[in-house]
């Protein structure tokens, strides 16, 4: 709190020039200093000498025009303040509730202008049309707007507050997904890195075998063309020499000479055995059991890195008399002839829809539904919550407990509060589904180019169950494994 000694010298601060009082209404002139708006007015009215045109400033005797005051409002704020101020130094314990102007109890409050206001005030003319309460009475109404407003702060803030918890939740969720996944990826990469030195090994030992035995041909092929050059080279030397010789020499034996030469057949050797060569054209068979080994590898990579395959069938005490489902409960077909179903809590009866058998309150699952529109119709796929009504009218959107895609010809919807249609590059004949409970997120894709159709966030307290629905003839659905 202000100390008296610093009030007064702001009050000092704050004095008009011509009355040395607080300046009330103070207005500023064209030199830039401030009076009271009364005081400069009669300043303004005293003729002024002969030997003056105009009117001069009472401190700096600049001139002024008299039509020139400019109210200065943010002077008057701080001379308020300062009022303030030196009537709070002045006041003792428990004067809190004094009228600064007339020092008087203040028992009222004038609605209109927000003011507190003493029995002299109240009577003044100032406030004679206002609305002017007691302060308790006045106080009455604004506890209650404080209070509704407290109760809708303190909402808005548990709302968060949930919004908060929940999304921290799902963030931990997420992050132990990924710390499993790492995991994954470390031990099955391990295991694949012993499975390729094994294999490396057993394909360098064919590959060395294949080479032993090539060497051990080009040695046995070196061997035979060695003995073939010696003996044509015998015969070329032993014609030679029967060339050179005279006439009777050359002519005896000369027949049998040519005919040995001539019926000599050349064993023409062959670098490579036709066994070795297909060996060697077989041999990438060998790589076969890899090619197998690293697709199963891929496969059951991307199922553990993805979601767990849910095997589910339909439930037969949920369908809806128009779906004819197989004996196995792996397929559903509409039908506009109504079976002779019971009926029960679980059935569906204006919805021509069916539910898995078996739900799920937690976990990643995924499951594909192979949708065949080839005559018509359409087909809706999701998730729904246990609690999903049964009977009557059935509305499917996140609000009614239904996370759902319809597929008819040509198209694909979202099933969300209002149904919006996607734009994709194919119609899919088979869609995934995708469960994340935790995380609460229900995502569809087409399960032979793996586009993304379409992600629903949720969140879930209950069980909730996969969905199928069907309307239109000809149309179905089917399970695959």
């Amino acid at each position: 709190m202000a100390t008296a000694a610093s009030v007064t010298s702001l009050v000092d601060e704050v004095n008009c020039p011509i009355c040395q009082g607080t300046l009330k209404e103070p207005v500023t002139i064209d030199c830039g200093h401030n009076f009271c708006r009364g005081c400069l007015t009669r300043y303004c009215e005293i003729p002024a000498p002969e030997s003056e045109e105009s009117l001069t400033c009472p401190l700096c005797k600049e001139p002024f025009r008299p039509g020139g005051f400019r109210p200065n409002w943010q002077l008057a704020n701080v001379v308020e303040n300062i009022e303030h101020l030196q009537l709070v130094s002045t006041l003792g314990p428990g004067d809190e509730d004094i009228c600064s102007e007339h020092r008087e109890k203040v028992y009222f409050f004038c609605e209109d202008d927000e003011a507190h206001l003493c029995v002299v005030c109240r009577e003044a003319g100032e406030h004679g049309t206002h609305t002017v309460r007691f302060l308790e009475d006045a106080a009455g109404p604004y506890r209650e707007q404080i209070h509704k407003c407290l109760m809708n702060l303190r909402k808005e803030r548990e709302e968060i507050q949930e919004i908060q918890s929940r999304e921290s939740k799902r963030i931990q969720v997420l992050l132990t997904q990924v710390a499993t996944k790492r995991q994954q990826v470390i031990s099955e990469f391990a295991h694949l890195s012993r499975f390729l030195e094994e294999q490396q090994g057993i394909l360098l030992t064919q590959l060395e075998r294949l080479d032993g035995d090539i060497l051990k041909q080009q040695e046995e092929l070196e061997f035979l063309v060695s003995g073939e050059i010696c003996r044509f080279s015998a015969l070329i030397e032993e014609l030679e020499e029967k060339n050179e010789r005279p006439a009777r020499e050359l002519l005896t034996d000369i027949r049998s000479t040519l005919i040995r030469c001539e019926t000599r057949k050349c064993r023409k050797p062959e670098a490579v055995s036709p066994e070795l060569g297909q060996r060697i054209r077989d041999f990438p068979q060998q790589a076969l059991p890899l090619q197998r080994e690293m697709k199963k590898f891929l496969e059951k990579l991307c199922f553990e890195l993805d979601y767990e395959p849910a095997h589910i069938s339909l439930d037969p005490q949920t369908s809806h008399p128009k779906l004819l489902l197989s004996e196995n409960h792996r397929r559903a077909r509409f039908s506009y002839k109504w079976q002779n179903s019971p009926d029960n809590p679980q059935r569906f009866d204006r919805a021509t829809c069916v539910l898995a058998h078996s739900g799920f309150t937690g976990g990643r699952h995924s499951w594909v539904v192979g949708v065949d529109l080839t005559h018509g119709g359409s087909c809706t796929l999701g998730v729904v919550s246990e609690e999903v009504r049964r009977k009557g009218e059935l509305r499917l959107r996140p609000e009614e407990g239904v996370w759902a895609v319809r597929l008819a010809w040509g198209f694909i919807s979202a099933l969300g509060s209002f149904p919006t249609r996607l734009a994709l590059e194919e119609q899919p004949r088979k869609v995934r589904v995708s469960l994340d409970y935790e995380v609460g997120w229900v995502t569809f894709a087409n399960a032979v180019t793996q586009e993304h159709i379409y992600t629903f966030t949720a969140s879930f307290t209950r069980g909730v169950f996969p969905f199928f629905g069907l309307w239109g003839r000809g149309s179905s659905f089917s399970l695959d494994c």
